[in-house]
């Protein structure tokens, strides 16, 4: 009987001493995040069994890249080269042709849509990738209507974003979900494009960048990273129209 109780509280004392072992929290986030160019953001925590509610303070972004074999495997016929592109919130718009009666590109086109994608906290202009904007008039053609500019160039602090080198577009179309828009904008990837939805603003983001492709969606806040969009620093502020 004495043993008994002498190796009961053996156990006690020792299972009391034994520190308690957990998994190691994962702080980690999308290594991706950055590689989305526009307003990617990390992906949200594990959450707990049996918690299904969203904080509404948490960033929630999703992507991934896209395999070869799920890519566009013939080439993209060219466009009509026909674009019309309207600046959001504002009364501009340019209905272009990118292309010239050979084939090659219109040097004045491309300057007006260069205007119209202008940056619209410094008003300054950079010359947009006509990678990019070969694309956007295969969505023209698609659809048959303006392409309403959300966010184009961007002259701010996180320059790896792809608006920062003129490579990438956030664009909305009347009428149309932005589900209609990313799912024909994904049977135009041959290799080299980045395709975002941000279902809370409701634009769809296509840029064109190095392969791998890559997809995401974004349920953050409007703006939720304005700091990055921000101008450099030293910019004047008197210079900002928004």
């Amino acid at each position: 009987m004495l043993r008994l109780v002498f190796f009961g509280a053996a156990f006690v004392l020792s299972a009391v001493a034994s520190p308690a072992v957990f998994a190691a929290p994962d702080d980690s986030h999308s290594d991706h995040a950055e590689e989305a160019g526009d307003s990617a953001t990390e992906a949200p925590p594990a959450q707990r069994p049996g918690r299904h509610r969203r904080s509404k303070h948490t960033a929630r972004f999703s992507g991934r890249v896209v395999a070869e074999e799920n890519l566009r495997q013939e080439p993209l016929p060219p466009p009509s080269g026909h674009l019309v592109v309207a600046t959001q919130g504002l009364k501009e718009e340019a209905d272009v042709n990118i292309f010239n009666e050979d084939g090659s590109y219109n040097i004045d086109s491309l300057r007006q849509v260069d205007h119209i994608l202008r940056c619209r906290r410094t008003e300054d202009e950079k010359a947009i990738d006509p990678r990019l904007l070969t694309l956007l008039s295969h969505v023209y053609d698609h659809f048959g209507k303006p392409l309403e500019i959300i966010s184009g160039y961007r002259n701010q602090r996180k320059q790896s974003s792809h608006h920062f080198s003129g490579t990438a577009s956030d664009i909305r179309i009347s009428g149309v979900s932005p589900k209609k828009v990313r799912a024909f904008a994904e049977t135009l990837d041959t290799g080299g494009m980045g395709i975002g939805i941000y279902p809370r603003s409701q634009f769809v983001h296509i840029d064109v960048r190095p392969a791998p492709s890559f997809r995401w969606v974004d349920y953050s806040p409007a703006n939720s990273n304005a700091s990055e969009k921000r101008p450099p620093r030293g910019w004047k502020r008197k210079k900002l129209q928004s």
